[in-house]
């Protein structure tokens, strides 16, 4: 196949370019080194090499002059300037490596505010909207957001009636009544695009915020009204969701988005109305018990008293056996105290007619108890607090409500307290716990 060759400039055009290429002269060949296996087996022959070392001179390429300080650091180094480099960024880095600032990316932020109002306003609405299709929305927020402090910030100047910097952008032919437009029509977009970010995010009370703000530019923005109807659905406002709606659907009577919605809407709203209703059944059926608890301890003349701050009964109250019957068993927390090993056993249900040997019987032996002081029932008495904080003894065999209603204790906080001592000590706890009493109305005093 023949080659076609571009001529240089300065090629002589008399030259014959048929004639025939002149003989070539044939070189010597070079001298081979021999080249011995590990075997010894074989030599062979290869040409010899110039060694770069004998002369002094390297077969690497020289760097640049403005990369020549590149061989004295090391790749980290490299890297890390490389970084601080906006073109070459992985992270942000702005600094320059010395504690200083770096003037590139300083440079490159200051761009993104040059010209006129709306058009940084517009510069950083259309990052906000590549972001939103990338689904970076928190990134699009804080471009939307960053658009919308630019042109409120004009509007306050313009309230306070200082000259508006359009960074040496021409106005066109409508002035700067267009340029006012534009910018309203602008800020009008970025809300209504920093709500649709926040409505993904299920950020929705700030939803409803941009909504709001949407429709105070332009009352019949569509996605404004459906976007605000969504958010208020979802914080289950289904009043605010259907007016959302209706008024979307007064302005766009055939859009499918707010039709599909509104059936939504009233789906969500039966759902809730019947939680409300259970609620409120539930509340009523509360208060009707606790009227016919309050009738049942007022029959029994039993004197109930709630402190400032009630201990935990785990989950246990006082309560009747059927609750809407004032006549049914009642049954109370008890909680039995050793005051002389500081040890306590708690009954969730102790019933008004059962007595405390009923439960002594099965809590005896205790297993603490290395002395055997509690070993039986008839090894222990039993005391209770008086209302005016002296002690009454119990009756073991005594049902709980005798005791109850004799109008001598009272049941602190739901819970019923007896003390139970060993019958060998009872003198002397007794003693102990008037001293105590006695300091503490003296210190009272």
């Amino acid at each position: 196949m023949s080659r076609i060759e571009e001529l240089p400039d300065d090629f002589d055009e008399n030259l014959y370019l048929n004639k025939a290429p002149p003989p070539s002269t044939p070189t010597a060949p070079q001298p081979l080194e021999p080249v011995i296996t590990p075997s010894n087996a074989t030599r062979t022959a290869r040409p010899s090499l110039p060694n770069p070392s004998q002369n002094g001179t390297s077969t690497t390429p020289s760097l640049p002059p403005p990369m020549s300080t590149v061989k004295n650091h090391s790749p980290q180094d490299v890297l890390s300037a490389m970084n601080r480099t906006p073109l070459f960024m992985t992270s942000l880095d702005e600094t320059d490596g010395a504690g200083g600032i770096n003037n590139d990316l300083e440079a490159l932020k200051a761009l993104a505010y040059e010209g006129s109002p709306f058009e940084v306003a517009e510069n950083f609405r259309q990052q906000g909207n590549e972001c939103f299709h990338e689904k970076k929305l928190g990134d699009g927020v804080e471009f939307y957001t960053k658009a919308l402090a630019v042109m409120r910030e004009t509007s306050r100047k313009r309230e306070r009636g200082e000259v508006v910097d359009y960074g040496g952008a021409e106005l066109g032919e409508d002035g700067e009544e267009g340029e006012i437009r534009r910018e309203r029509e602008c800020e009008e977009k970025c809300l209504g695009n920093r709500a649709a970010c926040n409505l993904e995010l299920k950020n929705y009370r700030r939803t409803t915020t941009d909504c709001a703000s949407t429709l105070l530019l332009n009352p019949s923005n569509i996605k404004a009204w459906y976007r605000s109807s969504c958010a208020c659905l979802a914080l289950d406002k289904i009043p605010e969701a259907l007016d959302a709606c209706t008024r979307g659907l007064e302005i766009s009577t055939t859009n499918t988005a707010l039709q599909s919605l509104r059936i939504k809407i009233n789906k969500r709203k039966a759902v809730v109305e019947n939680i409300e209703k259970k609620r409120q059944e539930r509340e009523e059926q509360r208060k009707v018990e606790e009227r016919t608890l309050r009738t049942a301890l007022a029959a029994r003349k039993i004197r109930t008293l709630t402190t400032p701050q009630p201990p935990e009964t785990e989950s246990t109250s006082i309560h009747l056996t059927t609750p809407l019957n004032p006549t049914s068993t009642l049954n109370f927390p008890l909680i039995l105290l050793y005051p002389l090993h500081l040890q306590s056993d708690f009954i969730k249900i102790f019933a008004e007619t059962s007595t405390l040997s009923e439960h002594l019987s099965y809590i005896l032996p205790l297993p603490w108890d290395t002395l055997h002081e509690y070993a039986t029932v008839q090894d222990v008495e039993c005391y209770m607090d008086t209302r005016t904080g002296g002690l009454v003894k119990m009756g073991k065999k005594v049902a709980l409500v005798t005791v109850l209603g004799g109008g001598k204790v009272d049941v602190v906080d739901g819970i019923v307290r007896v003390f139970v001592v060993p019958r060998k000590r009872g003198t002397e706890w007794i003693e102990d716990f008037k001293r105590k009493k006695g300091v503490a109305a003296s210190g009272s005093t």
